[in-house]
């Protein structure tokens, strides 16, 4: 009765303050978002204005009426971390009621792959290459985050990176710029949606800007050197791509860039941001950027600090008061100037008129019943199983029989509610996850599953429950081993210098592969972790990452065959933390290795001469291929490619020439394949990529069918900066149109 009365109360007070708000008196430039923001500037006092410009975590504002009296002041524009209807609209309350101006608040919060449905982490989505199923899947996140008075996010985070190292690679679209930017317009259309004054659209922020993820050596916040052409032609592709599909917001990073950190970077944020792309929305500083540029040694102070990021063009400071607190002073020392505050304020209101904050600062109670809705979860299930990959099926282990007698069922990964829901969860529930072994216990019965965890986290060393685990693979028809990582062991400032499988996981594969039955093993991972020994003594090995909510039921999907796997690698997979960076879209060198010229290190004989003849490009102990090439990933039937056929054989460069292929189904069960197009621009006026992806397609074909898959390769695809200028060069360019990156059928055409 209580609770009752309680929703009846949080009802009536939000119909009050809508009525409120309908009532208030409306500005004379009202529906003119433009004007609306001169409108509102004119008013404002410098004070009013600074405080637009801070954001601030509930938390570290010195006790609830301390937050309270500085939002009656105007003191801050944005919180972060504050959610919740009666939370939220006690604060916009305040600050639309109470406060000299009635600016409404911008509430953010991180909701990275979902706020209570938890979809796969953003590379295991990158997996299913499918922009329309990840479009949905941030369309459900924010609906749910909006629900509690969300209206920004801090993602799509699309930083490129070739080191999975690196813990942030999870929260990332891998390492190619083209996947990566039809991704990232999806994400910022999901999380925008059709209408951002509809109380469920949700404010996107594109991050990190720029070239975080090639921080030095995989660990986090660190250094970065990117030489410009490099910048240009794969770290800001998708970036752009997100900017071109009207992401509202756009978050500088942590790391410096060739010396100059990021956050105080004019280069990119006035130069390429501002005036090269025209962009109009609002930046602001990661958590504490805007300070640390004193760590980084290119600031003295906090005043120096302020001074650097808001004339480099940082709008909003995330945690911090270095701009509440110097900006005063920097102006009267003409360190800065108004028109730099006030573009600044331009910018963080338009942002919220544009959201419609102004109209509607409040959030509907009745949105909460949206949280966790079964159509979402179907939906996370979907996302999930798209994102597996098989990477490995000797002998066609999968998929496997739902008559089957018993399987045993182990690893530290099996029934882990919360390692599968991934990084940058805050609001998931592991009790809403479910696990592989208990959607085994759905699919088949508990009496046929035989569970064994064996050990009991991933980096457990102990071999105590080998032997009782031994003894269930012998008394089962098959193995599932659930292996990987914890989620704790990927995301921000989780660094890893060896990426292989961590604890004793990879010797109690081995045991069990002594047992003579088939062992499937299934990777769930915040990264590409380094899998030879797992693949080499595994029969069948499906790579699922940390797949959310619905990990469990995608999984036994996958297993049991109600749909074959489509997923295909967003990341190359090397052989170990020494071959690192290796990406496909490298470029070629003086000596370029081969099939003809590997040894590898134990062949080699005691005594060689020393010479340079014949020496390539490889390691002595990894060979010169990785151990998976990007877009890789096997299906439960076979495709064959065949008819390769490009409509001209020349192109000029402002025409275009249709590249198809004829794909067919040999198999026996009916199945997607993703379709691949690369490019290589054989002769430039700077060294060019090997391999470029330059198109990809999702195509159902029913066995023993075909498909005719057509690409349209435009002259603007071609444009890449060569260290002065954006140019299309003539010349001959290699093309190919297959399953992955190392394989596909082979053509050839010139631009005039």
């Amino acid at each position: 009765m209580i609770s009752f009365l309680k929703s009846v109360i949080a009802v009536s007070v939000v119909t009050v303050l809508l009525f409120v708000v309908a009532c208030r008196p409306q500005s004379k430039t009202s529906g003119k978002p433009d004007l609306q923001v001169e409108d509102l500037l004119a008013k404002m006092t410098l004070d009013e204005k600074l405080g637009q410009m801070s954001q601030i975590d509930p938390g570290f504002a010195g006790g609830e009426e301390q937050l309270k009296k500085a939002v009656r002041d105007g003191r801050y524009g944005s919180f972060l971390n504050m959610f919740g209807v009666e939370r939220v609209n006690e604060i916009q309350k305040i600050a639309v009621e109470e406060s000299r101006l009635g600016i409404p608040l911008l509430i953010g919060r991180d909701v990275i792959h979902g706020y209570r449905t938890i979809f796969p982490i953003p590379l295991g989505m990158a997996a299913s290459w499918n922009p329309e199923i990840i479009r949905k899947a941030f369309r459900i996140s924010s609906i749910e985050a909006a629900s509690q008075g969300i209206r920004w996010t801090f993602a799509p985070m699309i930083d490129i990176t070739w080191d999975p190292r690196w813990g942030r690679i999870a929260e990332g679209c891998g390492e190619d710029p083209y996947l990566a930017s039809s991704l990232a317009k999806a994400m910022v259309e999901g999380i925008q949606g059709e209408n951002l004054k509809d109380p469920t659209a949700v404010a996107a922020c594109a991050k990190h800007f720029a070239g975080y993820g090639f921080a030095e050596a995989g660990r986090d916040y660190n250094t970065t050197y990117i030489p410009e052409p490099l910048l240009r032609n794969v770290v800001l592709k998708p970036f752009k791509a997100a900017a071109d599909a009207g992401a509202l917001t756009f978050m500088s990073a942590f790391n410096d860039l060739n010396g100059v950190p990021a956050s105080g970077n004019e280069f990119t944020l006035k130069k390429i941001l501002r005036e090269e792309w025209k962009y109009k929305g609002m930046v602001v500083s990661d958590w504490g950027s805007v300070t640390e540029m004193i760590n980084h040694g290119f600031c003295a102070n906090e005043k120096e600090a302020a001074q650097k990021a808001i004339s480099a063009g940082v709008d909003m400071e995330m945690s911090g008061s270095s701009y509440s607190s110097n900006a005063k002073q920097l102006l009267q020392e003409n360190k800065i100037n108004q028109a730099m505050i006030d573009d600044a304020v331009r910018y963080i209101l338009k942002v919220k008129f544009d959201l419609g904050l102004f109209e509607n600062p409040y959030v509907n109670p009745d949105l909460e019943k949206s949280i966790l809705k079964p159509d979402f979860l179907d939906h996370a299930r979907k996302v999930a199983r798209e994102s597996i990959v098989l990477l490995k099926n000797e002998n066609n282990t999968l998929p496997l029989s739902n008559k089957i007698g018993s399987v045993a069922v182990m690893g530290p990964l099996a029934d882990s509610p919360r390692d599968q829901l991934g990084t940058w969860v805050f609001d998931g529930k592991a009790e809403n996850s479910v696990t592989p072994l208990h959607s085994l216990k759905e699919f088949l019965g508990g009496e046929r599953v035989n569970y064994v965890q064996g050990l009991s986290y991933s980096r457990d060393k102990s071999t105590a429950a080998f032997q009782k685990c031994i003894a269930a693979a012998k008394s089962s028809d098959a193995i599932l081993f659930f292996a990987g990582e914890e989620w704790i062991l990927s995301g921000e400032g989780q660094s890893r210098g060896e990426i292989n499988i961590p604890g004793a996981q990879d010797e109690l594969i081995a045991e069990l592969a002594k047992t003579g039955k088939p062992l499937i093993v299934v990777v769930m991972a915040g990264r590409p972790l380094a899998i030879g020994n797992t693949l080499k003594n595994s029969d069948a090995l499906l790579y699922a990452w940390h797949g959310g909510t619905m990990s469990g039921p995608a999984i036994s999907d996958i297993l049991f065959g109600i749909e074959s796997p489509s997923g295909k690698l967003p990341v190359t997979f090397v052989k170990g933390s020494g071959q690192i960076p290796f990406y496909y879209y490298r470029n070629n060198t003086g000596r370029p290795a081969s099939e003809a010229f590997y040894t590898p290190i134990d062949s080699i004989p005691q005594i060689n001469p020393q010479s340079s003849l014949g020496y390539k490009s490889f390691h002595l102990d990894y060979g010169y291929k990785p151990l998976l090439p990007f877009g890789y990933g096997l299906s439960y039937t076979t495709f064959d490619y065949n008819n390769l056929s490009l409509s001209s054989l020349s192109m000029s460069a402002s025409g275009s020439v249709k590249i198809s292929a004829t794909v067919t189904n040999s198999g026996e069960r009916d199945a997607d394949e993703i379709v691949q197009l690369y490019i290589r621009d054989r002769v430039g006026s700077i060294t060019r990529p090997i391999k470029e992806l330059k198109g990809f397609s999702k195509v159902h074909i029913r066995q023993g069918e075909k498909a005719k898959v057509e690409f349209t390769l435009y002259g603007k695809d071609l444009e890449f900066f060569n260290g002065k200028d954006y140019v299309i060069e003539p010349g001959e360019f290699d093309v190919w149109i297959g399953p992955d990156s190392d394989n596909g059928l082979h053509g050839e055409f010139t631009i005039q």
